[in-house]
């Protein structure tokens, strides 16, 4: 009785991780999303540059 519910454990512990990956890499995927769009429609500064730092 004990091997079955050590194997049961497992596979919900595998099971659980399992969805976590797919959660993180779906969070990360709109991240990237978010960074791709900003970087491509950032607006111009006030002498026409696109967030370079300027020299004092």
């Amino acid at each position: 009785m004990a091997p079955l519910l050590l194997v049961l454990l497992l596979v919900l512990l595998l099971a659980g991780a399992g969805l976590v990956m797919r959660v993180l890499w779906l969070v990360a995927l709109a991240l990237v999303a978010v960074l791709l769009i900003g970087f491509l429609f950032r607006t111009s500064g006030p002498r026409g540059t696109r967030g370079r730092r300027q020299p004092r």
